[in-house]
This record gives C-alpha cells, sequence and structure tokens, in this order.
C-alpha cells in the first residue's frame, strides 16, 4: 500500500464521493468489492460524447474531469482507465488487459476491444471491470477457474480456453455462454488507443450507430436503447420515449445524473 493509505488526496476524496464510497481505505477485499459496486452503481456506461462528434481523451486528467468533476460516463476505455488509476492511488496492484467481447457478437470471433484490470491481493487474482454497459459482475471475480459467483439472480464463472486465455461466462437460461474473453498480457495506456479510436470512428462500431446509456441502481437497472428510457425495477420495466429536447435532458439528469 502506498503512502495515501487512509489519507486520500483531494483528488481521490472527490472520486469517492462521485462513486458514494465513504468506508474504510485499508487495501482490503472488502473495500475492492465494496469500490467496484458503488462504482457501478453511480458513474453510467454512455457513448453520447461519440454520438455527439465530442473527441475522446484517454489521458487520465481528462477522464477525472470528464467523470469525476463533470459527473459524466464513459465506455471501457474510460471507465476502467479511470478506475485502474483510482485503485492504484489507494495502493492496490493492478494490471490492465486486453479482452474479446463475445456477447452479441455476430462474427466470432471477436476482435480486441475491451480494457479489464485485474487486481492482485493476498496472492489471489480479481477481475474487475465498470465499463460494460449490459449486464456483468457487479463485483470481483476470483480468477480460479470453473469458481462460480453468484450475485444475486446472476451467476457467473471463469473458464480458461487454449486459445483465448481466460473466458467470462454468464448462467443463463440453464447455460453458460461467453461475455469476453482475455489473457494475462499486461497493457501500456497506449496500448488502448486504436481500439477506442475505431470504436470512437468506424462505420460499423456499433458506438457510432446507436445511443447507448446504463447504470445499476439499487432497484434494478436505468438503460437507453436509441431513444428510449427503459427503467428497470422488481416490478418490471417502464418504457418511454422523450417527445422533446428538453424532456431527454431531463430525463438524463434523473435517470443517468447527466447534465448536457
Amino acid at each position: 500500500m502506498n503512502e495515501q493509505k487512509g489519507k486520500p488526496t483531494p483528488q481521490i476524496d472527490a472520486y469517492l464521493q462521485r462513486i458514494g464510497y465513504s468506508g474504510p481505505l485499508d487495501g482490503s477485499e472488502t473495500t475492492l468489492f465494496a469500490l467496484q459496486d458503488c462504482h457501478l452503481h453511480t458513474v453510467p456506461y454512455e457513448n453520447l460524447d461519440i454520438l455527439d462528434g465530442v473527441p475522446l481523451s484517454l489521458e487520465i486528467s481528462d477522464l477525472y474531469d470528464k467523470i469525476v468533476v463533470r459527473r459524466r460516463g464513459g465506455y471501457c476505455f474510460e471507465l476502467n482507465a479511470l478506475f485502474g488509476w483510482l485503485l492504484r492511488e489507494l495502493g492496490y496492484k493492478v494490471t490492465d488487459l486486453f479482452a474479446r467481447f463475445w456477447r452479441d457478437e455476430p462474427n466470432t470471433p471477436p476482435k480486441r476491444r475491451h480494457h479489464v484490470i485485474m487486481v492482485e491481493l493476498n496472492d489471489e487474482k480479481y477481475l474487475c471491470d465498470v465499463g460494460v454497459g449490459g449486464i456483468v459482475p457487479r463485483t470481483p471475480v476470483l480468477m480460479e477457474e470453473l469458481k462460480e459467483c453468484q450475485q444475486g439472480d446472476e451467476c457467473y464463472r471463469l473458464e480458461r480456453d487454449a486459445y483465448f486465455g481466460w473466458v467470462l461466462c454468464e448462467l443463463k437460461h440453464g447455460q453458460w455462454s461467453r461475455i469476453y474473453s482475455f489473457t494475462e498480457e499486461p497493457q501500456l495506456a497506449k496500448d488502448y488507443y486504436m481500439a477506442s479510436y475505431w470504436c470512437e470512428h468506424a462505420p460499423d462500431s456499433i458506438f457510432t450507430q446507436v445511443k447507448m446509456a446504463a447504470v445499476r441502481t439499487r432497484e434494478g437497472r436505468n438503460t437507453i436503447a436509441g431513444d428510449q428510457f427503459r427503467i428497470f425495477t422488481d416490478q418490471g420495466v417502464d418504457t418511454f420515449t422523450p417527445s422533446t429536447e428538453e424532456e431527454y435532458k431531463d430525463a438524463l439528469r434523473t435517470y443517468f445524473g447527466i447534465i448536457k
């Protein structure tokens, strides 16, 4: 643990307030799990800058300004980069990794276009990820082959593939299906530039085609698919499409905390 242990800087304080975390900073597994859970329930996954033609930056200072100061969200190359920075500042041993996203991929095997992070703690390795818009583990997953990880009504496990490495899988309708795969080759920040640029600019990138936003809530999830807002709770799904720009901005602020 570095010298900031238990004595976070004003920047770290602001980040922790942003994600609603007020617990101990003791470098423990419990704290790591709570940080990821808080992050997923407060910082939305979204691609609105891409659709608005606002260039993305993967520099930590710019990500901090966007996500913490301006209280926006982002996608994996933004969210996991900044979350990894936070964990390092709190003394965790973090390795950045590259993943292939299998879920909903029509042309398999998929290209490497997803940023994930690995945390080593107490002689164990954990997969951490706050950068997916769909349903994924809300807390870190122990990197132990075939160990099932039950999280509420969701269940995950990591499998091993001789070519693709670790494969995060989810149990759906009694069947295990792939979400994404990754290897343990460490990546530098600059290694994500080309993949992020493709996601941001390629005509066949899903990020350039449809508006997306998603955030977990304690009652379920809030999402945007195209122009439709979907609010998931225990009572079901409430859907609506704002009819004016003012209604759209109000819904963004209400359901995602995004002010545009």
